[in-house]
């Protein structure tokens, strides 16, 4: 099963996912970031898309139909988004309708959204965590695939408690991803 990796940061899940064994076939940036040096000093192909805007012009159905097309060049099969930081829209979930993952630092239904560890911290809640799930049109509301709980710790911020979820989710996602390129591989030999 070919895989693409959205990144738009560091690239420490992209990291996580190399490490592991998984095979990469295709890193893709939308903004120069340090995982794009990063893909290309483990020998990753990588592909620059870089949003042309980041204001209410941008026009995001034109820049997802470009991610698209190279995603379908590229022959990808499965996309995990590792910190991506472009909301796509529907093309991306027409082409490959359950086969787009993404990573979210709460425990989903609770706080989606760009702020769920501050949001966490704020509401008093006890503990949160990290969901991997299906991305869909509607951001962070697609079917649940895993989750695991992190504590909230007396004087916690949000910076600390991110680094601990990270930590979870590095390991939690690369078993998703391990797992579904396994079942894909047994159901395509059946």
């Amino acid at each position: 099963m070919r895989l693409a990796v959205l990144v738009s940061g560091a690239g420490s899940i992209l990291e996580a996912i190399y490490r592991s064994g998984v095979e990469i076939s295709l890193v893709v940036a939308d903004r120069k970031c340090e995982a794009i040096q990063l893909a290309s000093d483990r020998g990753l192909d990588v592909e620059l898309i870089e949003r042309s805007d980041f204001g209410e012009r941008f026009d995001r159905v034109a820049y997802t139909n470009e991610l698209v097309r190279k995603l379908e060049v590229a022959k990808i099969q499965l996309i995990a988004m590792a910190g991506f930081g472009t909301i796509l829209e529907k093309p991306i979930y027409d082409a490959y309708a359950g086969k787009v993952l993404n990573t979210h630092p709460s425990l989903l239904p609770a706080f989606p959204g760009w702020n769920a560890v501050e949001e966490a911290i704020i509401a008093g809640a006890e503990e949160t965590g990290c969901t991997i799930h299906q991305a869909t049109l509607e951001v962070d509301s697609g079917p649940i695939l895993a989750q695991e709980t992190v504590p909230i710790l007396e004087g916690d911020d949000a910076a600390r408690l991110h680094e601990r979820i990270k930590k979870i989710e590095r390991e939690l996602y690369v078993s998703v991803i391990k797992r579904i390129m396994n079942e894909s591989d047994y159901y395509s030999v059946a």
